[in-house]
């Protein structure tokens, strides 16, 4: 069995992936240009800042654009097939890309309100994924 990769876990990025484990999403915030910030990084795209702050992030968003995998080369996630890739435009203005889980593959569209949620997936890695919100949803 194929082991799934697992992103890298820098000095920069650390409080992010701690978050996760928490099941708590946040995102850099630039004091200077006031813009949210993500991937994390150690400047702010925006204005060169050096002052990027962690903040904490609603968890909603909307689905921006997505793609439904339904078959690929043997690897370790052929047994998710299939699953939905998507890149989510959170609340705060920045964009993300993420699984959406908790539905079919064919009930996924474009704008679609979504929340986050997160898989465990080692003891180092705690993934956010969204799922769609619905009446049930707090919030």
């Amino acid at each position: 069995m194929t082991v799934k990769p697992t992103p890298p876990v820098d000095a920069w990025s650390k409080p992010y992936w701690t978050a996760a484990q928490e099941h708590r999403l946040i995102l850099q915030f630039c004091p200077d240009c006031q813009h949210h910030v993500f991937y994390p990084r150690l400047y702010c795209p925006h204005c060169d800042g050096e002052r990027l702050a962690w903040v904490e992030a609603s968890g909603r968003g909307v689905v921006y654009t997505f793609t439904v995998v339904r078959n690929n080369a043997p690897s370790a996630f052929s047994a998710d097939l299939p699953f939905v890739i998507a890149v989510v435009r959170l609340a705060e203005g920045v964009q993300m890309m993420t699984n959406i889980v908790g539905c079919d593959p064919a009930e996924v569209y474009m704008e679609m309100p979504v929340e986050v949620v997160f898989e465990k997936l080692n003891e180092a890695i705690t993934l956010p994924k969204f799922r769609p919100v619905n009446k049930d949803s707090k919030g």
